[in-house]
C-alpha cells in the first residue's frame, strides 16, 4: 500500500482515520466550499454582485485537490472525479478570462466608459 494511502497513526487519538490523500481531499472540499465566503465579503463591501479573482483561484485549486483525491487515492471514485473535472476545467477558463480581460476592464467601468452589465466589444 502506498504511504499516500496509509492511516496517519499521530492522529489516531482523535478518532479520525485520515490518509494524505484524504487530507488533500478535504482540504480541497473546504477551500471549494470556502470560496462562497469571499464572494460573500466581497460582494457585501462592494454592495453589489462581485466574483473576485480569489474565489476562481480557490475553485482552482479546491477542484484539483478533490480531483487528485479520487484520481489517485485508494477509493477512485469514477463520480468524484466527474464531480470535480468539470468545475476544475471552468474554474481554468473563468481564471484565464480575469486575467486576460479583467483589470482593463473593471479599470474602464470605474472611469465610467463602460457599463457594467455592456461589453466594450
Amino acid at each position: 500500500m502506498s504511504p499516500m494511502n496509509q492511516e496517519i497513526l499521530w492522529l489516531g487519538w482523535t478518532g479520525l482515520h485520515l490518509t494524505p490523500w484524504k487530507l488533500i481531499g478535504l482540504t480541497g472540499a473546504s477551500m471549494f466550499a470556502g470560496r462562497w465566503l469571499v464572494q460573500f465579503l466581497a460582494s457585501r463591501k462592494a454592495r453589489r454582485p462581485v466574483i473576485p479573482r480569489l474565489f476562481w483561484y480557490m475553485s482552482l485549486a479546491g477542484s484539483a485537490m478533490a480531483l487528485s483525491y479520487f484520481l489517485f487515492s485508494s477509493k477512485q471514485d469514477a463520480v468524484g472525479v466527474l464531480q470535480n473535472l468539470f468545475p476544475a476545467f471552468t474554474a481554468a477558463y473563468s481564471l484565464y478570462l480575469d486575467i486576460r480581460n479583467g483589470d482593463g476592464q473593471r479599470q474602464r467601468i470605474r472611469r465610467g466608459s463602460v457599463s457594467p452589465l455592456r461589453s466594450s466589444r
